[in-house]
């Protein structure tokens, strides 16, 4: 067939069919700054989208939409985590500070996945450090990876 009878893409048929983006299949645990930072984006995504529409940038609609879609589903599947009744054991929300044998001292905060940002400070309930955590006390020393570590304050 020639070229000539061939519909070459107009440019935006690239961005029509994002694929959504992927959801955890874990529950969707959040604190009350997790639940705002859904909202917020929400708002963001609703906001970016409508003046994508009044542009006609199909690109941006398309970014836009799977952002909407996947903030939506989050916010749907949202369970906000009420303050523990043992606040003196390492819980969802907790920030949980660790002795290493190297001598440095670290802080973590376990939060949800879509707040949690390790270089803030923040792990996800999921990661392996914040599951090995969960559950122990001051005191208590954890195997994180070949190493031991030992908990020296919760709050």
């Amino acid at each position: 067939m020639s070229r000539a009878f061939v519909k070459e893409p107009e440019g935006g048929e690239a961005f029509e069919d994002l694929p959504d983006r992927p959801i955890s299949p874990h529950a969707n645990l959040v604190t009350p700054e997790g639940l705002a930072q859904i909202e917020a984006e929400l708002a963001q995504w609703h906001d970016a989208h409508a003046q994508a529409q009044a542009t006609q940038d199909r690109a941006a609609i398309s970014h836009a939409g799977r952002e909407l879609r996947y903030w939506t589903a989050r916010r749907a599947n949202a369970e906000l985590v009420p303050p523990p009744e043992d606040p003196d054991e390492v819980h969802f929300g907790a920030a949980v500070t660790i002795d290493r044998a190297d001598g440095r001292h670290q802080t973590w905060r376990i939060v949800g996945e879509d707040e949690a940002d390790p270089t803030q400070g923040t792990l996800s309930f999921v990661s392996p450090l914040a599951r090995a955590l969960m559950g122990k006390r001051v005191g208590d020393t954890v195997m994180i990876g070949t190493a031991e570590v030992e908990i020296v304050a919760i709050g």
